[in-house]
């Protein structure tokens, strides 16, 4: 990713933000990312980032259904290592929702796409949620 990209400056900026527990200003940062994207990369991006300050659900999973959308707009593998974490967060909104059959089926398609991620704690955070997810849903 570009550090000088304007929307990963802003995506950079709302997650210092969080992690510092200033929620309300990383949302403001996600929404002016989400604005300032001129292209699908951007939009996926800051899809993912508006997702996780919602105020409900049903708005978070349309979020996480964005992100996805415009990473499939994308023709090339600069998303390639998203999508376990996209498909990740549709699996947890379908199960938010009480929908364990389709939080099951997009649990699955991030587990078949894990070795897409890298290795290490982001790696190791996105596979112990899916692992979780699965345990969850995927069972009889």
């Amino acid at each position: 990713m570009d550090p000088n990209n304007p929307v990963v400056k802003l995506c950079v900026e709302g997650m210092k933000a969080e992690s510092e527990g200033r929620r309300d200003d990383a949302r403001l940062l996600f929404e002016q990312a989400w604005e300032a994207s001129t292209n699908d990369f951007d939009a996926c991006m800051a899809a993912h980032y508006m997702a996780r300050h919602q105020p409900d659900a049903h708005a978070t999973l349309h979020w996480n259904q964005e992100a996805v959308r415009r990473a499939d707009a994308i023709t090339d593998d600069r998303v390639r290592e998203f999508y376990p974490s996209l498909y990740l967060n549709l699996g947890h909104s379908y199960e938010e929702l009480g929908d364990a059959v389709k939080a099951c089926h997009y649990y699955t398609v991030a587990a078949a796409r894990l070795n897409d991620v890298p290795t290490g704690p982001y790696g190791d955070l996105v596979r112990g949620g899916v692992t979780r997810g699965q345990k969850r849903t995927c069972t009889s």
